[in-house]
């Protein structure tokens, strides 16, 4: 489970990278303390990578407290200081602060589309190390 405080961004980039990289290896999923549709910049990026996120949904977190997860990240403040209980206190519990691209006014789109590549090349790596500490196998 990725958390973020509205799954519409961070959360989507983390989600669709630990997908393709853990293919057969873990279901993945995606929420939000709060609901906010999908970002269409975090698509687009995605997408000049390689990562079709496009059919992603924003989810709230309280749809999955029943659910079992074995690992929980959250990839923002917000979302690692107001993360519910799940119903299986043994899951992994990982942090990592990315900032927030769609909050941030910018001068042009090229800076946008930079901000946005910068922050999904940070989520990129971090899911690769997750992937190869976890999941070495794969």
């Amino acid at each position: 489970m990725v958390l973020c405080t509205g799954n519409s961004c961070r959360s989507q980039m983390a989600h669709g990278y630990l997908k393709n990289m853990l293919i057969a290896d873990a279901k993945v999923y995606s929420a939000g303390v709060k609901k906010h549709s999908l970002n269409v910049d975090a698509v687009k990026v995605m997408g000049l990578d390689g990562v079709d996120i496009s059919d992603h949904t924003s989810n709230l977190v309280e749809d999955y407290l029943n659910f079992h997860f074995n690992y929980i990240i959250t990839v923002c403040d917000h979302a690692n200081e107001s993360c519910p209980i799940f119903s299986n206190k043994d899951a992994v519990k990982l942090h990592k602060n990315f900032i927030d691209p769609s909050k941030i006014e910018f001068e042009n789109d090229e800076k946008k589309i930079e901000t946005f590549m910068s922050v999904r090349n940070q989520i990129k790596t971090y899911c690769l190390d997750f992937a190869n500490k976890f999941f070495p196998e794969r």
